[in-house]
């Protein structure tokens, strides 16, 4: 019969070294363009009207 080996319970520590303050620097920048083209496209259509 097959005996079950015990392990002993190896605590591995990952660190995690990645910032995401670059992407969240990315993702605003991005969404400030997005709104800014919403707000002139709208302005263009109004003025014409």
């Amino acid at each position: 019969m097959a005996k079950a080996e015990l392990k002993a319970k190896q605590h591995t520590q990952v660190e995690d070294s990645s910032s995401l303050k670059g992407t969240l620097a990315s993702v605003f920048l991005l969404g400030l363009f997005i709104i800014v083209s919403w707000v002139s496209v709208y302005y263009l259509f109004v003025d014409r009207f």
